[in-house]
């Protein structure tokens, strides 16, 4: 038996679970107080990186991530609720995004293009390092999307998601979920390579970059500002959409609002 003095309790709840180096039963785990370390750190050193925790409470109150636990208490950690919004300031995350914007890491990178599909600012490039993605996250108050925890349990890194499904069709429709993000989407006004929005040009100004069936067929056509990549409703553009409706993302919202209109 340990004395209750030198230990604290933590109860980490539902999802938060999955991310425990060891099995309890729970999630109930006893916690020797051995040094003066903030309960943030406590937590990580268990597993949970703090992005995936949305609340801490103990006996008395909602404490944030700088909270040393004393002798004998007990402190209740509580997993984000979809959908959830980093635009409104919590006790845990009192500074809030003032736009939703992505960034994604190599291990999900497939699904940076689905979400620049449907309009989301989502940063990516294959070649970044943790450093870099952590460093454009904190600059433009970006979301960090990935597969890492490591990544995810880095200090300036304040909001972010552990991505859990696997594949990128998957992943773009907890994304949505969890944030709570539905239609009106966006579609395809921005460059898929670039990330940035798309403007719109006048036909005859490309008209010279055009394959002759696309300059018979088509008279709508949009441009990238920084790689000057050519956009407009060929077969490329269908395959898109077409990949996105398998994905299940648009029958989710008509489900959704059927639901809500009975």
């Amino acid at each position: 038996m340990h004395g209750s003095l030198s230990w604290c309790t933590l109860v980490f709840r539902a999802a938060l679970n999955e991310f425990l180096a060891f099995d309890k039963s729970n999630g109930c785990i006893d916690y020797p107080l051995k040094r003066r370390a903030s309960i943030k750190d406590i937590i990580e050193s268990l597993g949970p990186p703090h992005t995936e925790v949305a609340r801490i409470q103990n006996e008395r109150e909602e404490v944030d991530f700088s909270y040393r636990p004393c002798p004998g208490e007990v402190l209740w950690i509580e997993p984000h609720v979809p959908p959830v919004d980093p635009l409104q300031g919590s006790r845990l995350s009192p500074e809030p995004l003032d736009s939703l914007r992505f960034v994604v890491d190599v291990n999900v990178g497939k699904t940076a293009m689905l979400l620049r599909c449907l309009g989301f600012d989502t940063a990516y490039h294959w070649t970044w390092r943790d450093r870099e993605i952590v460093d454009l996250a904190q600059a433009e108050g970006r979301i960090v999307l990935s597969k890492d925890i490591g990544l995810l349990k880095r200090k300036n890194v304040h909001f972010g998601r552990f991505v859990r499904a696997a594949t990128p069709e998957a992943q773009l429709r907890e994304v949505l979920s969890f944030y709570g993000l539905g239609p009106p989407f966006a579609l395809l006004s921005r460059c898929l390579r670039c990330n940035v929005l798309l403007n719109r040009v006048d036909k005859q100004d490309i008209v010279h970059r055009l394959e002759p069936k696309t300059k018979k067929y088509f008279h709508s056509f949009s441009m990238c500002p920084e790689c000057r990549r050519i956009y407009w409703a060929g077969s490329h553009q269908t395959a898109i959409l077409k990949r996105l409706e398998a994905s299940g993302i648009f029958s989710d919202f008509q489900a959704a609002d059927r639901q809500s209109n009975n």
